[in-house]
């Protein structure tokens, strides 16, 4: 039997169509079937996991309450334990309250028992007493039968007699004891004083008013002087003291009577011949280098001085007052070396009487600090020197012996009374004071004083051994016009108040200057 290709071929196509049409239901139903599982075995491990976690909470939760519950348990255990101790604590002390109550209760009832024993004794002291009494009044009684006198009477006989034979006996002791006394005082002094002269030997040399300053040519001499004296009249004016430029060889002469005016013309001139260049701007420059240069001495002689007295701890000013000291003479006699010889005397005599050796040296170096200050302070230096202790700290010990040493104010202190001694044997020793070199000196700082009474005066120096005094003026405060007045005015105050040989010049000088730069 023939079969058509065609019907074949569709034949097959449809047998292929449902083979197709039957795996691909085959591989739906596997398929599907597997992600069922999954997701069963998703959801079965999901559910065990939940129950799992839920175990997990809960048994955390327990053991934190637990750990909460021994918490709290040991807590309360700590508290229970303090608690105990408390009442324990407690206990302790009421025991020891009714220990003492007792033990206050039974000296009560001691107490009480001896207050009844003195009361009973003091009744007995009063009956004795009375007792006495009588019997003492009945001796009496027949004493002033037996003596014609009253017991008042008897009384003050005997009192009397005992008053004078007391006063003879203190009046014989006394004089015989103040006789011993001032014997030993003489004896004991002239020891002292003679000990501690032997001991302290120092040199008795008087200042001058006058130095020289070496040149290196007579040349020098010429350019210290300057065109038409420029230069020499700047120095005179700027230093207060006179420059002397006469034959002596190879020296030029300063003369005044102001020691640190002296000091600072002789350094500036010294720094002058040394760098060559004089002129009137090198030389107001040169001088107040020197200034600050004896600023910086005058500080120096004050330490060294305290350091050599021991005075520790003195105030600074204090320092810069003992340092002017070196610049200032009494009688001819440096005040600072006078002051040092002062405080090693008042040491020797002070350890000699077992007193305190630092108080009578510190006394003594610091005596004459009055003089240091300059004419504007009134009063006497000894007084001065009193209030200046005391503002810059010193105690009362040092200032009274300070102030007491020319008996202004009564001594304090032994330490006190040594200071009069001993400036005076530092003064009287032969050669130490010239009395004439004092006496110029104050004609001249009384010259210059009366200058400065006068509104507008800037500087005043006396010159010429006092024969000329030169006058700076404020340029703003004088003029021309007031310059002439000033000059006659202060002239006829010099003839008033001074006492003087021959004749006083007074040079009245007003100088005012500009200065600019260009820049």
């Amino acid at each position: 039997m023939h079969i058509d290709p065609l019907a074949e071929l569709g034949l097959a196509l449809i047998l292929g169509i449902f083979l197709g049409a039957f795996l691909f239901f085959i591989f739906h139903r596997i398929k599907t079937g597997s992600y069922q599982a999954l997701a069963k075995s998703i959801i079965q491990k999901a559910e065990f996991d939940a129950v799992s976690l839920k175990r997990s909470s809960e048994l955390k939760l327990k053991q934190q309450e637990m750990n909460q519950q021994r918490e709290l348990d040991a807590l309360f255990q700590i508290e229970r334990k303090k608690w105990q101790r408390e009442d324990e604590r407690i206990k302790i002390k009421e025991d020891k309250v009714e220990a003492r109550m007792s033990l206050v209760e039974r000296k009560l009832s001691d107490i009480e028992k001896k207050e009844a024993a003195l009361i009973a004794k003091k009744a007995y002291l009063d009956e004795e007493k009375i007792h006495l009494e009588e019997k003492q009044n009945h001796l009496i009684a027949e004493l002033e039968t037996i003596s014609g006198l009253s017991a008042v009477e008897a009384k003050e006989i005997l009192i009397n007699k005992i008053t004078c034979d007391v006063k003879a006996e203190a009046a014989n002791l006394i004089r015989k004891i103040t006789k011993e006394a001032e014997e030993e005082a003489d004896k004991k002094a002239s020891n002292i004083i003679a000990t501690a002269i032997n001991r302290l030997a120092a040199s008795c040399v008087s200042e001058t008013t006058i130095h020289t300053v070496s040149i290196p040519n007579e040349e020098m001499k010429g350019r210290i002087i300057g065109r038409e004296g420029r230069n020499i009249r700047s120095l005179e004016k700027e230093t207060g003291v006179n420059f002397i430029i006469d034959d002596t060889p190879m020296a030029v002469v300063i003369s005044g009577f102001d020691p640190i005016r002296i000091n600072i013309a002789k350094l500036a001139l010294s720094e002058l011949v040394t760098d060559g260049r004089i002129h009137p701007t090198r030389i107001e420059e040169a001088v107040e280098k020197a200034k600050q240069t004896t600023a910086k001495q005058i500080k120096q002689y004050g330490e060294d001085a305290a350091l050599k007295a021991g005075a520790m701890n003195l105030h600074p000013q204090m320092i810069l007052m003992l340092g002017k000291l070196k610049f200032r003479f009494s009688y001819g006699q440096n005040i600072l070396d006078h002051s040092l010889e002062v405080s090693h005397l008042m040491g020797l005599m002070a350890a000699e009487l077992g007193r305190d050796v630092r108080l009578a040296k510190r006394i003594g170096l610091l005596h004459d600090i009055g003089k240091a200050v300059s004419h504007e302070v009134e009063g006497s230096h000894a007084i001065i020197g009193h209030d200046m202790a005391l503002k810059y700290g010193e105690n009362a010990d040092v200032a009274n012996g300070i102030g007491c040493h020319h008996q202004e104010m009564e001594p304090a202190t032994i330490e006190a009374w040594l200071c009069s001694g001993a400036d005076a044997i530092s003064a009287s020793r032969p050669g130490a004071r010239i009395e004439a070199v004092e006496e110029y000196i104050n004609r001249l700082k009384k010259l210059e004083d009366i200058a400065y009474e006068f509104a507008g005066v800037d500087k005043a120096y006396a010159l010429q051994a006092g024969r000329e005094i030169r006058i700076s003026v404020l340029p703003d405060i004088v003029d021309d016009l007031g310059l002439m007045n000033l000059a006659k005015d202060l002239t006829k105050r010099i003839e008033h108040d001074l006492n003087y040989p021959g004749k006083i010049k007074v040079t009245v000088v007003r100088e005012k200057r500009a200065v600019e730069y260009a820049i």
